[in-house]
């Protein structure tokens, strides 16, 4: 937990000084530690809908049939209120601007709540984190976790894993990946969002082999990845055309009682077939069988696809009929390759009847 707060230290640096975040003012000498958009959130249009109980609208299903000139009324109408209404019900109203996108509404009125002396919790500075971490404002993200680690707040799962995120849009990998160590260090499972941002981010800048060494970290510290998070990382890799680093990632799955899907392995056969390896395609086929994994139409494809460019088309014909058998209908893109391959090998009635075939299923 020091080191966070280190990190946050030393990230602001001397930006912020000792100003506090909290501090209390006009808007003229309040800290702009929250953003520079400016919102006024007292308006003269009259709302005489919301200026009645607020907490009738905040209970509505996450207000998400609400506008957001209507969300920004609300909160007007809330800090006129007295006593201000709880942070319970802050937190509720910035989640649903949050929601809309509009980081940059939620960054002005936590600036607003803050003016008006009105304390933040660990959720709204969840909240405010997660919102300058999107709009790639990281310093600022990290010296509201320096402040709220001061005040005696630990950042939870949620808190880490926008900081995560945060670290990925600035482009800082190598401080993404220290920060999910530390999270599983701290006993915090990262969420399948967090992982696949991060894995996403190795794969872009090439460091692939330091994605399945951290899949590889978590499992040993007994942070098992979800099925998404392995579909991610058997994608990156088929497409790097490291399909033996592929056949691998399904072994450890295996080991580690992750039952692979259809979609993971239409990926490693699809990259199988794209980088040369038929054979290794076909065993892995049968071997999705033998697990108890049905094929699909975009598994077949492949395949046929793949037997058919390297002349196999005899093989690519049975694995046709023995697709129909089990009422799998053929696409155009299978049929193509078929009638491709035919023409290639002089077979013309053949290719006519398949064309003919195809034209009668479409």
């Amino acid at each position: 937990m020091r080191s966070l707060l280190a990190i946050a230290s030393l990230t602001t640096g001397n930006r912020f000084g000792h100003r506090s975040l909290l501090q209390k003012g006009n808007p003229r000498t309040a800290p702009t530690s929250f953003g520079h958009c400016s919102l006024c959130c007292y308006r003269v249009r009259a709302y005489a809908s919301l200026s009645g109980d607020y907490r009738e609208i905040l209970s509505r299903n996450g207000m998400s049939d609400i506008k957001l000139d209507d969300v920004v009324d609300l909160f007007s109408v809330m800090v006129k209120s007295r006593p201000f209404p709880s942070i319970i019900e802050f937190s509720k109203l910035l989640s649903a601007i949050a929601k809309m996108k509009r980081f940059d509404v939620v960054i002005s009125l936590g600036k607003q709540m803050q003016n008006l002396g009105i304390s933040h919790n660990l959720y709204t500075y969840n909240i405010l984190i997660n919102c300058f971490c999107r709009r790639s404002q990281l310093p600022l993200a990290l010296a509201i976790l320096g402040k709220m680690m001061k005040l005696g707040y630990e950042p939870d799962v949620v808190t880490l894993s926008s900081l995560v995120n945060g670290y990925c849009h600035s482009k800082r990998i190598s401080d993404a990946v220290a920060l999910v160590d530390q999270m599983v260090a701290m006993g915090y499972q990262p969420n399948a969002v967090t992982f696949n941002t991060l894995i996403h981010d190795l794969f872009l800048h090439n460091r692939a082999s330091e994605a399945v060494a951290l899949v590889d970290r978590m499992v040993a510290k007994g942070c098992q990845p979800d099925l998404f998070t392995y579909s991610t990382i058997a994608n990156g890799l088929c497409k790097r055309g490291d399909t033996d680093l592929a056949l691998t990632l399904l072994m450890k799955m295996e080991k580690g009682q992750i039952e692979a899907d259809v979609v993971i392995y239409n990926t490693v056969i699809d990259g199988l077939c794209k980088y040369k390896h038929v054979n290794d395609a076909i065993d892995l086929f049968n071997e999705m069988e033998t697990n108890g994994i049905k094929p699909d139409i975009f598994t077949y494809s492949s395949l046929i696809s793949c037997l058919c460019n390297y002349g196999r088309w005899s093989d690519a014909s049975r694995l046709l009929t023995y697709m129909i058998e089990r009422r799998i209908n053929p696409n155009v893109v299978t049929f193509n390759a078929l009638i491709d391959a035919f023409v290639k090998e002089g077979k013309l009635l053949e290719a006519e009847i398949l064309y003919e075939e195809m034209i009668r299923r479409q």
